[in-house]
């Protein structure tokens, strides 16, 4: 029998948030297209809408699966989609050096993107069961380093570093959130920062590297390297209080500005709309932050609870590290914002997480 109570804790603050962020979104894309003179930019604005069409059909089931009945499918949702990360390494289409997207029929999608999901399902599920007051020993990580290492791995030989990196980051935000012993916690920022070294002489490819010293200093390549930084640092800048206005961005209009549509789409916003309208962005995703993390706290299921703080961190890191990168706080990497910039499978997998973290709102009355 239906329960009317689905309906009475159904969170339109949470979908009103989102759907407010996708027409910024919409918005921001079709000027960051129209202004190219090829047609083939223009027809993304059009495939993005079918996307977001997509995506609101992926979030509606997403809501409507009962989260206890995908608990129950966690392993084999993690299983299938490490399955799916090897298909990519080995049939993947290769674009620009690397080998990220599957081709499915008319459909090209990056399946990294949906991994992030999967990983949080499986380690909300785990971390569920095992809950302590005192928090968890370096023996109780183990298991969970496995299940967020193989998929890191098997990405970062795409290569794409950037987004192994956020599975990682996204465990350790779960990891956090259930509280480790402190000697554990200390052992693991050891082993970071070793890590982080070993991999920079041994395991980072050269335009990684580069990457990592045009963000320490721009200037050393500004037509190189470091024309993507500049660039967008400039479009920010010139857009000041109120920005030059719809359609009226130069930098945009000029083609300085590269990838306009994709990571750096949020230039594009910050040239015409200025401050304010950055400011009123950056809010609106702030805002579905603290209400991912509010059905966390509200939740009395474990699962649920771990699931929403999971989905939020994915969130968070997505825009943080887009953000950062786009003012020249952080090396530029592949990271799109969270349903503003274009892309099909990144909008498919935000809106996946709206769904779930709906889903878990819905039914945080329960208490089995």
């Amino acid at each position: 029998m239906f329960d009317r109570r689905l309906i009475q804790n159904f969170d339109w603050g949470l979908m009103c948030i989102t759907f407010l962020i996708c027409t910024i979104g919409l918005t921001t894309l079709y000027s960051a297209v129209s202004l190219d003179s090829a047609s083939t930019h223009k027809v993304l604005y059009i495939k993005q809408w079918i996307w977001y069409f997509a995506g609101l059909v992926a979030m509606i089931i997403s809501f409507i699966v009962d989260y206890k009945k995908i608990e129950r499918w966690a392993y084999f949702i993690y299983i299938v989609s490490v399955f799916v990360l090897i298909a990519v390494l080995l049939f993947g289409k290769k674009a620009g050096g690397a080998k990220r997207w599957l081709i499915i029929g008319p459909l090209t999608i990056q399946p990294s993107e949906f991994i992030k999901i999967s990983v949080n399902i499986v380690l909300a599920k785990y971390f569920a069961t095992i809950v302590k007051t005192e928090g968890l020993s370096l023996k109780d990580l183990i298991y969970p380093g496995i299940l967020a290492g193989i998929p890191f791995i098997l990405i970062a030989i795409q290569p794409d570093l950037g987004t192994g990196l956020m599975v990682l980051m996204i465990a350790g935000s779960i990891t956090l959130f259930i509280k480790i012993e402190k000697k554990t916690l200390i052992f693991l920022i050891v082993v970071v920062i070793a890590g982080a070294a070993s991999g920079w002489f041994f395991f980072l490819k050269d335009y990684q590297k580069q990457r990592v010293l045009t963000f320490l200093d721009p200037d050393r390549d500004p037509l190189g390297a470091g024309y993507h930084i500049i660039q967008s640092k400039i479009a920010i800048g010139s857009g000041m209080i109120t920005g030059k206005g719809y359609l009226k961005g130069t930098q945009n209009a000029l083609s300085f500005l590269p990838e306009q549509h994709t990571d750096f789409i949020f230039s594009v916003l910050a040239e015409e709309w200025g401050f304010i309208g950055s400011s009123l962005t950056c809010i609106l995703l702030m805002m579905l932050i603290i209400k991912g993390l509010g059905i966390a706290y509200n939740c009395k299921d474990p699962f649920g609870a771990i699931l929403a703080v999971g989905i939020s961190s994915i969130i968070f890191w997505q825009a943080f590290i887009n953000l950062g990168m786009i003012m020249g706080l952080m090396p530029v990497v592949g990271m799109p914002l969270p349903l503003i910039s274009y892309g099909g499978s990144s909008v498919l997998s935000i809106m996946i997480c709206i769904g779930l973290l709906a889903n878990v709102s819905m039914r945080r009355f329960r208490v089995d």
